[in-house]
C-alpha cells in the first residue's frame, strides 16, 4: 500500500489528463480533415446544452483534483472513505478505468464516420448502426463511460467521486434519452423496430 497508493495517485492524474488531450486531439484532427465539428452542444439553454456543460464542469474538476493530489494531500477535503480506501478496492477501480478507456475507444472506432459527441442536427447519421456492439445495447459507449465513472469512485472512494458518479450517470442517462428521440425522428419506423429488438442498456 505504501508504494502502490502513491503510484495510483500519479496514475489518476496522468490518466485523466491524457483522456482530455486525446479527446481534444481527436476532435481537432477530425475538424481539420473533414471541415466540420463532431462536438455538438445543442441550442443554448436546451437540455443537451446543459448536459454538455455539466459534464465538462465535472470532467475539468476531476482532472484538476487528480493532478493536484499527486503533490498535495486533499483527501480530507474530498471526503475520502477510510473503509473503502483499501488496495483491492483501489486496484479494482484502476482496472475498471482501463477497461472503460479501451471500450470507449473501441466503440468510437466501430462507429467510425457515424461518431458524434452530442446530437448533430444538420448531418445526423448516414445510416443506423444495429450490428456489432449495437446489436446488444443501444448505448454501448455511454455504458462504457459509466463503467469508468464507477472505476473512478473505486480508485478514489470519496464524497467527491461519489458526487461525480451520481451526476455523471444522471447526465448520461438523460443524454441517452435525448439522442434516442433524435434518432427516432431521423429514422422513424426503422428506429422503432430497433428499440423493440435491442435494450437501451443491456
Amino acid at each position: 500500500m505504501e508504494v502502490i497508493e502513491p503510484a495510483i495517485r500519479v496514475f489518476l492524474g496522468i490518466f485523466f489528463l491524457m483522456i482530455g488531450l486525446q479527446f481534444a486531439a481527436r476532435t481537432i484532427g477530425l475538424y481539420d480533415r473533414l471541415g466540420f465539428s463532431h462536438i455538438h452542444y445543442g441550442k443554448s439553454g436546451s437540455a443537451t446544452w446543459w448536459h454538455r456543460h455539466i459534464f465538462n464542469l465535472f470532467r475539468a474538476a476531476i482532472v484538476l483534483v487528480c493532478l493536484a493530489r499527486i503533490g498535495i494531500d486533499l483527501d480530507s477535503w474530498l471526503g475520502v472513505c477510510p473503509l473503502l480506501y483499501r488496495l483491492p478496492v483501489l486496484l479494482t477501480g484502476v482496472v475498471l478505468l482501463l477497461v472503460s478507456f479501451t471500450l470507449v475507444n473501441y466503440f468510437q472506432a466501430y462507429m467510425h464516420e457515424e461518431w458524434r459527441s452530442g446530437i448533430d442536427q444538420q448531418r445526423g447519421q448516414s445510416h443506423l448502426l444495429t450490428c456489432g456492439p449495437f446489436a446488444r445495447s443501444r448505448n454501448p459507449s455511454f455504458m462504457a463511460v459509466m463503467l469508468g465513472q464507477l472505476g473512478f469512485f473505486l480508485a478514489l472512494p470519496s464524497v467527491f467521486s461519489l458526487v461525480c458518479l451520481v451526476m455523471g450517470a444522471w447526465v448520461i442517462q438523460r443524454q441517452a434519452r435525448q439522442e434516442e428521440v433524435a434518432l427516432a425522428r431521423q429514422f422513424g419506423d426503422q428506429y422503432q423496430a430497433y428499440q423493440t429488438a435491442v435494450p437501451r442498456w443491456l
